[in-house]
């Protein structure tokens, strides 16, 4: 079970009332529910299969569609912090090195990128299940020993995810939905 909470800060801007179903979270589907409440910053909770999204009543006549898309971005930012987090750390400890540095940023093709020691991770990543983010986490931290797709580089990679081949295929196919 996911639970996330967080506050999304409100712009008096064009708002849609348009909600998307369904909303796909570590490879699980959500239905979005907006609420209308007496409260001056937007909620975001997550339980089951639902995203629930408390707006100021201010907002009930309004066009909303920006606003769920922003709730839903700033969902998915929210839980890549988590568990691209925790895939680092556990690659950390199974490799024994890890990256100068690691961000979690939209990139425009892909959904991670190995830079000067540096991992980049797309926070669209987790529309996908956990271990599909471990295998991009995995795949970027073997670029920190090679930096192309080398012999060695897929001999590491096939030590720590014997079925990569798999995931590649999965990336490659996923890759143009990203957004």
């Amino acid at each position: 079970m996911i639970k996330v909470k967080t506050e999304i800060k409100l712009k008096k801007a064009e708002i849609t009332a348009i909600e998307r179903h369904p909303v796909p979270v570590l490879g699980k589907d959500y239905r979005v529910k907006i609420i209308y409440k007496s409260i001056k910053i937007a909620e975001l909770d997550v339980e089951d299969t639902t995203i629930k999204i408390s707006l100021p009543n201010k907002y009930k006549k309004g066009d909303n569609k920006k606003i769920l898309d922003l709730a839903i971005e700033k969902m998915y930012e929210e839980i890549a912090k988590v568990e691209i987090e925790n895939a680092m750390e556990k690659f950390r400890i199974m490799l024994g090195f890890a990256p100068e540095d690691y961000k979690i940023s939209k990139i425009i093709k892909g959904f991670g990128k190995c830079e000067n020691n540096k991992i980049t991770i797309n926070p669209y990543i987790i529309k996908y299940n956990r271990k599909f983010i471990e295998y991009v986490v995995l795949h970027e931290y073997c670029h920190l020993k090679y930096k192309s797709h080398c012999r060695s580089f897929y001999e590491l990679l096939a030590k720590y995810e014997p079925n990569y081949e798999f995931y590649e295929q999965l990336i490659s196919n996923a890759t143009e939905t990203i957004k």
